[in-house]
């Protein structure tokens, strides 16, 4: 088989997988409303390329290619973020073609070309042909147009290699997060450094590239794609080492000592499934990571809440303080019995054992609660907000948020690995329903408490807020027996599901 016919011979094979997977009907159901979510995207796009073109067209100090070049260094960190959502590493989808009669690099090429031309990069096109057709093309003429326009795309695809190298190194260790943290540091570095330092500075910098677009100079072109090429060449090797290292299983575990927690005995069967929790955290890779990375986000977005004025207003101060509140539920609770599934079988065994499950995740992610809490603290003590305002965002989570995330426990089916990273059946979580419900969990909120104070005020909004979630928590157990009798009506369904995708 020649390798064009392999790459369309597989990309057919993936688009069955998706349509064959046991949470098809949530997904197709969930992707229709991100499509409707990526149409209002595709519309903010173009009102941002107007916005953009009606300044350069106004503007006398600097051309139309040297303002859409000098953003570029915003939508590359933008596009790099938002490709966390959406986009799995070729590592992660490989291990079904790991036994065919296929070189093991041809297939690894394979998934990064599909990687290179997938309709994704061609999303900030949206912003990029409307800008080029109101303000570039009449100005530079159709040829300088295209180059532009192909240069925004070179851009666009060594994003896409940089994503991949970032993403398979941090699913090793989260320190490699220093990795692009410290290279948009040093991109950004004309803000900071140097006699002149500022924003105008920084602009200026990046806007010489346009400069030499409009005159005809290939050296950008050719930067960028030996940049291209470097970065393919990189990733290459870098999905081989890590898919063979795990397929050999050349990681070493080490043992760690971990405590019994036998303080937690006195609480029967629910302190059972709170140890339980605790030490899948400690003892696993994959939740231990979930963990880590969702305490680290508090931790960083509480200091810049507490301590800069970057949040400042009050849809902001609404938005980050419930956003800060629900990171745990968000990253951890939204995958309810996925991480179960490896061992739903003996979860069955004694009636009402997962209802006992529940009520312990339910403290769990509750007594999280306090870390937030105990960090954002400094905003009040500094009279930037009231304690009102963090008891009723921190009880509304507790109270409706939770029960909103822990609706998933019905609908999740999908197995995921404790502690395989880059050869799992289920790969990065593709599980379009459950982001749905982030989404959710995120907006309603926050829609709900800007609607009652700009009725009522802020006082009036914090104690509604206050009973909203105080009403949940009461009710708790009330829910989660509604939640357990409905999961158990699908138990069967979910059970076939959760050992079909081990």
């Amino acid at each position: 088989m020649k390798r064009f016919d392999l790459y369309k011979a597989i990309r057919h094979h993936r688009h069955l997988a998706e349509k064959r997977a046991m949470n098809f009907e949530q997904n197709k159901f969930a992707k229709s409303f991100i499509y409707i979510t990526f149409s209002i995207m595709f519309i903010y796009l173009v009102g941002f390329a107007i916005m953009l073109s009606l300044i350069a067209n106004e503007s006398k100090s600097m051309t139309s290619v040297e303002l859409m070049i000098g953003i570029c260094p915003y939508v590359l960190v933008i596009d790099f973020l938002f490709r966390f959502m959406v986009q799995q590493t070729p590592s992660q989808i490989i291990k079904p073609y790991v036994l065919m009669p296929i070189p093991r690099y041809t297939c690894i090429d394979i998934f990064l070309s599909s990687s290179l031309f997938s309709s994704g990069n061609l999303i900030w096109f949206a912003m990029f042909v409307p800008y080029c057709l109101m303000s570039v093309v009449f100005s530079f003429g159709f040829f300088a147009t295209l180059g532009l326009l192909l240069f925004l795309w070179l851009l666009i695809l060594v994003n896409s290699q940089w994503y991949l190298i970032v993403r398979t190194l941090i699913t090793d260790t989260m320190l490699w997060w220093l990795l692009p943290i410290g290279f948009y540091a040093l991109i950004a570095s004309p803000i900071y450094i140097g006699k002149d330092c500022g924003f105008e500075q920084f602009f200026n910098l990046w806007s010489n590239i346009g400069t030499a677009i409009t005159t005809g100079n290939v050296l950008p072109f050719l930067v960028v794609v030996c940049l291209l090429v470097l970065l393919i060449a990189i990733n290459r090797r870098l999905q081989y080492i890590h898919i063979w290292r795990e397929l050999s299983r050349t990681e070493q575990t080490h043992l760690r000592s971990v405590s019994e927690l036998k303080f937690l005995e006195q609480y029967g069967e629910i302190g059972e499934y709170l140890k339980l929790e605790i030490k899948s955290i400690m003892r696993n890779k994959n939740p231990r990571k979930s963990f880590i990375s969702a305490t680290a986000i508090v931790l960083v977005f509480s200091l810049l809440i507490s301590f800069t004025d970057v949040y400042n207003g009050q849809y902001q101060d609404n938005f980050w303080c419930i956003y800060n509140f629900v990171i745990y539920g968000a990253m951890m609770l939204v995958r309810i019995m996925c991480n179960e599934g490896n061992y739903i079988d003996a979860l069955m065994v004694h009636r009402e054992n997962i209802l006992s499950l529940f009520h312990a995740k339910y403290l769990f992610f509750c007594l999280m609660l306090f870390f937030p809490f105990i960090l954002m603290l400094p905003t009040v003590f500094t009279g930037k907000w009231s304690i009102l305002m963090l008891i009723s965002y921190g009880i509304f989570t507790a109270g409706f948020q939770y029960f909103i995330l822990f609706q998933m426990a019905v609908y999740n089916k999908q197995t995921i690995p404790l502690n395989t990273k880059f050869i799992s059946k289920s790969g990065m979580e593709n599980n379009y329903f459950q982001l749905i419900v982030e989404m959710v969990a995120f907006i309603v909120p926050l829609a709900i408490i800007s609607v009652i104070q700009s009725i009522l005020g802020n006082t009036t909004a914090y104690i509604i807020m206050l009973v909203i979630g105080l009403i949940f928590i009461i009710t708790n157990r009330l829910w989660m027996r509604n939640i357990y009798n409905r999961m158990m009506k699908r138990r069967y369904i979910n059970m076939e599901a959760f050992r079909a995708s081990r």
